[in-house]
């Protein structure tokens, strides 16, 4: 039986002497319809490439195929080799026969027009659907992703929706052509458990529906052990080890693969919580938040009245103390960005108070984000880069300035050579440990990490993790830490706050909070983390239906009450 792909000593270059210096190095590999090869592997290992090549995307980015073939089946009995076909069947195929999601939403969603404009093209295009039928078929896409409030968000610009939506709206425009071969590179990278859980459930269920094969790349081992058929495992261009899912993740042979499986976090349910919080006389606030509630009008266009308001954050409060790390989990959507962008006064707050100790500096509080590229200006060396917190608070760039610079660079682990550098030329863990030595250049008491690790490999995580640890003991720093990683809070917080719709809805220390989850969301939350014991799960779809975070206008909600779960442990009240 011929399988629906097969690629033979597949060879990609870029520049001028492709064929000189290819980045992916004859890869090989069958993939049958309805089966799932995960690739998995470092940052520059070549998935990606790997992936971008078998829709021959890579044209377009600088790639060339330079040896190899990629024998695609037809739904007619006939054979494609993507490698050398023309341009026009290669039409033909994207969209239709394979589909693509990207790990990166924001660059891959147009900036000028809606997401239900955007949606309503993939169905025009792939399953020729117009006028009304195309825009309903673009609401049920979003409410398949379990986007809420379809309806009205289909109304909105890429930028007012949250990165994880922004991604449930790419995998809903990859499957509007029902493709035969979907290609995944990084799709939950940006996701919560609970929401990754629906997608691959949903992804499963159309696997099934339409006999759909898949090329799923991740970091997350607890996702490829739920999913995956077959693991290929690459390493700097080349396969090392490749084989049904059981036999490489019971038994690895190559030490690469043996040295990522070592890295993976484990969730232990609050087992592996860190032990070393302040002492009771210490614990100061740096942060106090009271009752913070942002709120987003909505309206009907240009000089239209206001209708209502998105209730983005409603009545958060919580302390973050000088030396541990509160971590804020829950959904896409649930508010986590904002209340952290709120504290750090980048969106306005509708009410309550937030107060930040004097602080060691003039910027008390500073901010580490999801994506370290497009947190660095290319165009500027690391130098420049890091004298801009110092410039923005009045400081002279002197030999003093670059001394800290030094310094901290050898903390996060880079030489000082790295000054006269570009972001373009450090790894993406390198990058970010850049951005973490940006941060502390004004002696903060507060870093905010939002999302800080979930984009790198699992082994670079690790040692960003304990640097972070590290540099919080060296400098006494508070970390409020976002992440949706349930294995990685576990790691690095002394406290956990649940955020849902806008809400916080249980927060206590790590150790009580995932051991013994009392709210439901909570427990939903932790119920869904992947686990590399589980093979191929069957992911139960959570059909609990998320509140809607749009009220008419003049509204309030109820005021929350509490129930205290335990020491430093405590709940919404559900209704």
């Amino acid at each position: 039986m011929t399988p629906l792909l097969r690629v033979r000593e597949l060879k990609v270059g870029f520049g001028r002497k492709a064929d000189a210096n290819p980045v992916v190095k004859g890869v090989s590999f069958d993939l049958e319809a309805g089966q799932t090869l995960a690739i998995v592997g470092e940052s520059g290992s070549g998935k990606s490439v790997t992936a971008l090549s078998i829709n021959r995307l890579v044209d377009f980015g600088g790639g060339k195929i330079v040896g190899g073939s990629m024998a695609f089946a037809r739904p007619d009995g006939s054979v494609l080799d993507i490698a050398s076909a023309d341009e026009s069947a290669l039409t033909g195929i994207r969209g239709r026969e394979i589909g693509m999601i990207f790990q990166e939403p924001m660059t891959s969603l147009n900036p000028v027009h809606t997401v239900g404009a955007q949606i309503e093209e993939a169905f025009r295009l792939n399953r020729g659907l117009g006028g009304a039928a195309a825009q309903a078929a673009a609401r049920e896409a979003l409410e398949r992703v379990r986007i809420p409030d379809a309806a009205e968000r289909l109304r909105y610009y890429p930028h007012q929706l949250s990165g994880g939506m922004r991604q449930r709206v790419m995998i809903a425009m990859a499957l509007a052509g029902n493709p035969r071969l979907l290609i995944a590179d990084e799709p939950t990278t940006a996701l919560d458990v609970t929401v990754q859980a629906q997608i691959m459930a949903l992804l499963a269920e159309l696997k099934a529906e339409l006999d759909m094969a898949m090329i799923f790349i991740t970091h997350d081992m607890g996702l490829v052990a739920g999913i995956a058929d077959q693991i290929m495992v690459m390493q700097q261009g080349e396969v090392v080890e490749r084989g049904p899912t059981d036999a490489v993740l019971d038994s690895p042979q190559h030490a690469y693969t043996k040295h990522l499986l070592e890295a993976v976090p484990h969730f232990r349910g609050g087992a592996a919580v860190r032990t070393d919080r302040p002492a009771e006389g210490v614990r100061k606030p740096v942060v106090a938040v009271d009752g913070l509630t942002v709120r987003f009008p909505i309206g009907g266009g240009f000089l239209a009245r206001k209708s209502g308001a998105i209730h983005a954050v409603e009545g958060v409060t919580f302390d973050l103390i000088a030396g541990e790390t509160l971590a804020i989990v829950g959904e896409s959507g649930s508010g986590k960005s904002t209340t952290a962008r709120a504290i750090l006064g980048l969106v306005a707050a509708t009410r309550g108070a937030i107060q930040t100790a004097p602080g060691r500096s003039g910027r008390p509080v500073q901010m580490v984000f999801q994506d370290p590229f497009a947190s660095l200006n290319p165009r500027l060396t690391v130098e420049s880069l890091m004298a801009e917190p110092a410039i923005a608070a009045g400081q002279r760039v002197d030999a003093r300035l670059r001394e800290r610079m030094v310094f901290l660079l050898e903390r996060v682990g880079l030489s000082a050579e790295a000054l006269e550098r570009y972001p373009h030329q450090f790894s993406g863990g390198q990058r970010q440990r850049l951005c973490i030595a940006r941060a502390l250049m004004l002696n903060p008491d507060v870093v905010v990490l939002d999302e800080a690790v979930s984009a790198l490999d699992v082994s670079v995580q690790a040692r960003v993790l304990d640097l972070l640890i590290d540099l919080q003991s060296e400098f006494g720093l508070a970390y409020l830490f976002i992440s949706h990683d349930m294995a990685v809070v576990e790691r690095i917080a002394h406290r956990v706050a649940v955020m849902y719709a806008g809400e916080v809805v249980e927060i206590g220390a790590a150790s009580a909070v995932l051991s013994q989850p009392h709210h439901a969301y909570t427990r939903r939350l932790i119920a869904a983390v992947p686990e590399m014991e589980r093979r191929r799960q069957r992911y139960d779809v959570d059909t609990t239906p998320v509140p809607s975070l749009i009220k008419p206008k003049g509204f309030e909600p109820q005021p929350a009450a509490w129930i205290e779960v335990g020491a430093d442990h405590r709940a919404r009240v559900e209704e």
